[in-house]
């Protein structure tokens, strides 16, 4: 099963390259072409998930920590520095609220 998926993400993949629109046909043909059998509903189910987006843009933003788009990130990064620091003591403060220590109880009491 595992092979298959694989070969469906890759077929898309594919699609995607060529500047093809991703169809559930499309992706059973280019997975029955490498000889690998997938049921139809995963090729829809695939199609209909990747319709309307921009596959090459989700891969080239896949560490950037969501669907942002990159415009206007220059001018961020220049005014940047100070931005930077209060942030950074906002996520400490909340990790601290977090702690099961300030609830009065831990996993193994």
């Amino acid at each position: 099963m595992a092979s298959s998926e694989l070969a469906a993400s890759y077929a898309a993949l594919i699609l995607a390259d060529d500047g093809i629109e991703i169809t559930s046909d499309k992706i059973v043909a280019l997975t029955t072409a490498a000889g690998v059998e997938l049921e139809p509903i995963w090729a829809t189910l695939l199609a209909k998930a990747l319709e309307g987006k921009n596959v090459k843009e989700l891969l080239s933003n896949v560490g950037a920590g969501g669907a942002a788009p990159a415009t206007g990130g220059a001018p961020a990064a220049a005014a940047g520095g100070a931005a930077d620091a209060p942030k950074e003591e906002e996520k400490k403060e909340e990790e601290k609220e977090e702690s099961d220590d300030d609830m009065g109880f831990g996993l193994f009491d």
